[in-house]
Parts: C-alpha cells; sequence; structure tokens
C-alpha cells in the first residue's frame, strides 16, 4: 500500500538507492527536498547532473577531477617519484587531511577480488604500470587491511618489484578488516611512516 503519491514514492526510491540509505533515511532525505526553497532543489540537482556530465578520471592518478589532471598531479611541490596507491578516492582524502604525505597517488577504483569477480583487469592497474615508466623511487601500497586488500597488495608488489622500484606496504597501526576512510588521521600518519618493504 502506497502512503505517498506517485512522485514522492519514485522519489524514495531513487534516494534509497544511494549507498549507505535505507528506506527511513530516504524518506527523511525526501521530506527535506520538499521543504527546500525551489532554487537550492534546483542548485542541488544541477550539481548532480553537471558532477556526472564533467567529472572524469585524472589522466595521471586515476582520482575524481573535472581537469585533465587533479589538483594534486598539477602540484610541482608533490614528490611525484613517490607514489601511494590507494584503493579509492575517499583514502586519498583521508591520507590527505593527514597533511603528512608530500608524494602523489594513484588510485584503482577498486580491489583484486576472486569471489566478486573482480581480477587485476578491472582496477586501474595497467594505468599504474604506464606511470612506473617514469622515474619513480617508491611505491607505497595503502590498500585496505582485508583479503582483498592484502591480495592487491602482494599483486602489486609482484609486478613492481621487476622494474627495480621499492615497494613499501603502510604498517599494521590499520586495524586488519579496517577501511581507510574510517580511520583517523594520526593512526593514517603513523601507518604511513612505520610501511615496511615488501
Amino acid at each position: 500500500m502506497d502512503f505517498y503519491s506517485t512522485q514522492i514514492t519514485n522519489l524514495v526510491e531513487q534516494l534509497s538507492r544511494l549507498p549507505g540509505i535505507g528506506e527511513k533515511s530516504a524518506q527523511r532525505l525526501a521530506f527535506h527536498i520538499l521543504n527546500m526553497p525551489e532554487e537550492q532543489v534546483a542548485g542541488l540537482s544541477e550539481a548532480m547532473v553537471s558532477a556526472k556530465k564533467n567529472v572524469r578520471y585524472c589522466k595521471e592518478c586515476c582520482t575524481y577531477t573535472d581537469e585533465e589532471l587533479c589538483p594534486i598531479c598539477r602540484n610541482m611541490r608533490r614528490n611525484h617519484r613517490l607514489i601511494m596507491v590507494v584503493e579509492n578516492p575517499r583514502d586519498l582524502a583521508a591520507y590527505e587531511k593527514t597533511g603528512k604525505y608530500e608524494g602523489v597517488y594513484h588510485v584503482l577504483h577498486g580491489a583484486i577480488s576472486p569471489m566478486a569477480g573482480i581480477g587485476p583487469q578491472d582496477i586501474r592497474l595497467s594505468e599504474l604500470m604506464v606511470r612506473l615508466q617514469k622515474d619513480v623511487d617508491e611505491v607505497i601500497v595503502a590498500t585496505n587491511k582485508n583479503l582483498e586488500g592484502d591480495t592487491t597488495a602482494t599483486y602489486i608488489s609482484k609486478l613492481v618489484k621487476p622494474l627495480g622500484v621499492k615497494v613499501s606496504r603502510i604498517a599494521s597501526g590499520v586495524p586488519a578488516g579496517g577501511d581507510l576512510e574510517y580511520i583517523d588521521e594520526v593512526t593514517l600518519y603513523r601507518a604511513l611512516e612505520g610501511r615496511v618493504d615488501m
């Protein structure tokens, strides 16, 4: 039985498709949107459509950007010979919040997971290998400390070591099974500082 009109039900259904948004949260958001001034709703709608149309992968590191290169890759003060490999842009943001990392990143957009049918060809590893043709001193593997992250880290190490590039892994200050995006900045910094060779 529908409690709301077709328009409201459709809005709730669309919002509930977002990750982490259940039916109750979707209802709350829908009613909040309905109570917003029309200009704010239009601004929200335009921002979503514009982002979807204009945001793409950075040509260098594969994070999201609306320009050819993201601000980090464009920054010549960063150490471009030091590449931290992360699973997603949220992990990149988590490390940037520490304010301690001076290198650049490479975003995989996933991790190897045979159980989920995700292989090395399904994540941005080939782009990383292209980057390693330039002068790179070290690759820091900062994938999550879970089965998929460890599998991905081992695979990257086996690809990179034959190139003569140092490969290290963030230290285990990051709890096993923990997602980097939820870990505090101090713990992330200590994990980076305590990284170990692979």
